[in-house]
């Protein structure tokens, strides 16, 4: 009897090894070469597939080669910035593949394609990255209905008129930023050489913390000083975030990581916790993003119950978003917009003139802001050459038609950015050129229609905080140009690329001359 036991939990144990063994097996080896035939047949080509990895070393090496070394001042950054799509679009042309571990993903350039692809959240969802929700979850990674109720929840806080009030805090931003650059040009005279990189993270630090939080910069420091850290580890951890379980293994990474995000959790759960003491205490609510956050929460709860409602712990993802988003994408359009006036200095006098006509040495204000034709032009120039973010993903969970394929489930469906907004055959022979007069009859005519153009994203996921940006932006420009003309410093080296947004590697060094206000 025992020894018939015996084999009956031989036989179990060996047959759950079985059923193990052929699932892993599959995930590295059957599915992929599977899908790999599917898309041959659909018209799509890449490199074969290789076991586990797929083209993920080839990434890494080209990746670290491409960041090496600077890049002599051009505007066709694609090989430095995505190497690995730049390499496989050049070899297989636009109908290829790139394999991320044992998961393929298709680039897709076709512009119907995409505008379906994005109109349609609800079909294709963003692919889940366990390492990035160390870093910021909320908004941005919810999917189907817990999305609809962020989104909805939020949506208050980013209202035209809720914009309005918030350039005030813009304008304290931008003025500490000025204080600091006129002690430092000051010191050598009305010129000196200023990295302007650094004080740009700053401004836009300050900016989120004073109309997220309704604190300064200084409150908020910490919590972004441990956001950068945490995107540049996760930046290394994602090199094997294809396989399952990775983010537990104890690495040094790892370990690291889940420690920042504790700290970051406890330091905005602290804000979180004393504008709830004082919403309480009946104290007058704030038109800052918190409060009419917590505010719209609230209100949802009383009406419809908590299931209806944030939790405070997504309430707290939300605000980490506040803090990143807030602030990366708009000092990536600053600090690129900085750079390529310091190279094209006729567009830097047309924007100024444009400035002054509006605004002389006056405060600029909201509707004049929103009326500068000449700064919008350049802002839509820039995000194109150099978008804060350089590729949009999306996933298919089940057999999918789209367009004249069908593609099966788990294929991502990669949409280049970047080289989307480079390329010749949509913007011209001068794709890779500076020449923000495409954009003087507005985006649409600029495209003529075609989803091609979409910093921002676009359909119902398209960047909630995008009029945000663009107003700090706007106001931010306007005061740089009232007191400053710059220049390229010839210690600059132009060196883009990614942490979250794309941005200068080495800084960017710049010649500011302060302007005589009495000759404007």
């Amino acid at each position: 009897m025992e020894i018939l036991h015996s084999s009956v939990a031989v036989a179990i144990v060996a047959a759950v090894l079985f059923v193990y063994v052929w699932k892993i097996l599959n995930w590295v080896w059957f599915r992929p070469r599977k899908l790999e035939k599917r898309l041959k047949q659909q018209g799509f080509i890449g490199n074969p597939y290789k076991f586990l990895f797929g083209d993920s070393t080839e990434m890494i090496r080209l990746r670290k080669e491409a960041k090496s070394k600077p890049m002599d001042f051009c505007h066709e950054i694609a090989p430095r910035v995505v190497p690995n799509f730049h390499k496989a679009v050049n070899i297989y042309g636009q109908n290829c593949y790139l394999w991320f571990g044992p998961r393929p993903g298709v680039i897709i350039f076709d512009s119907e394609i995409i505008r379906e692809v994005l109109s349609k959240s609800y079909v294709f969802q963003k692919p889940g990255n366990p390492v990035l929700n160390l870093l910021v979850r909320g908004l941005v990674t919810y999917e189907t209905d817990k999305w609809a109720k962020h989104r909805r929840l939020i949506n208050p806080a980013f209202h035209l008129e809720k914009l309005k009030h918030m350039l005030p805090s813009f304008y304290m931003s931008c003025s500490d930023m000025m204080s600091k650059w006129e002690e430092i040009v000051s010191s050598q005279g009305k010129s000196c050489e200023v990295d302007v990189w650094p004080y740009l993270q700053t401004l836009t630090s300050d900016a989120i913390s004073r109309t997220a939080f309704g604190s300064n910069y200084e409150e908020g420091r910490k919590i972004f000083e441990l956001q950068k850290e945490q995107a540049e580890l996760i930046m290394t951890a994602s090199r094997f975030g294809f396989i399952p379980g990775w983010r537990y293994v104890p690495t040094k990474t790892n370990r690291k990581m889940k420690e920042i995000a504790k700290k970051v959790e406890s330091s905005v759960l602290g804000i979180i916790n004393k504008r709830i003491k004082a919403m309480k205490a009946g104290e007058v609510g704030s038109d800052d993003l918190l409060s009419i956050l917590l505010e719209s929460n609230f209100r949802e709860i009383q009406q419809h119950g908590d299931k209806f409602g944030m939790s405070l712990q997504e309430v707290i993802e939300e605000c980490k978003l506040f803090y990143l988003a807030g602030q990366e994408t708009t000092a990536s359009l600053l600090v690129w917009t900085m750079i390529l006036l310091s190279k094209h200095l006729d567009w830097q006098a047309r924007a100024r003139q444009e400035v002054m006509q509006a605004f002389g040495n006056e405060l600029p204000d909201f509707q004049k802001l929103n009326n500068l034709k000449i700064v919008t032009m350049i802002f839509h120039e820039v995000l194109r050459l150099y978008p804060p973010v350089v590729l949009l993903s999306r996933t298919t969970h089940k057999e999918t038609a789209i367009g004249n394929v069908n593609l099966p489930a788990g294929v991502q469906l990669i949409l280049p950015v970047l080289l989307l907004h480079h390329d010749p055959q949509i913007w011209g022979d001068d794709a890779k050129e500076f020449n923000p007069e495409r954009f003087s009859e507005g985006v649409s005519q600029a495209t003529q229609g075609r989803l091609t153009y979409f910093p921002f994203g676009w359909g119902p996921r398209i960047c909630i905080g995008q009029n945000f940006a663009m107003l700090e932006a706007k106001l931010a420009l306007a005061m740089i140009l009232q007191n400053y003309s710059f220049e390229m410093s010839p210690s600059y080296s132009h060196a883009p690329h990614t942490v979250v947004t794309l941005q200068p590697q080495h800084g960017a060094h710049l010649i500011m001359h302060k302007l005589d206000c009495a000759s404007n």
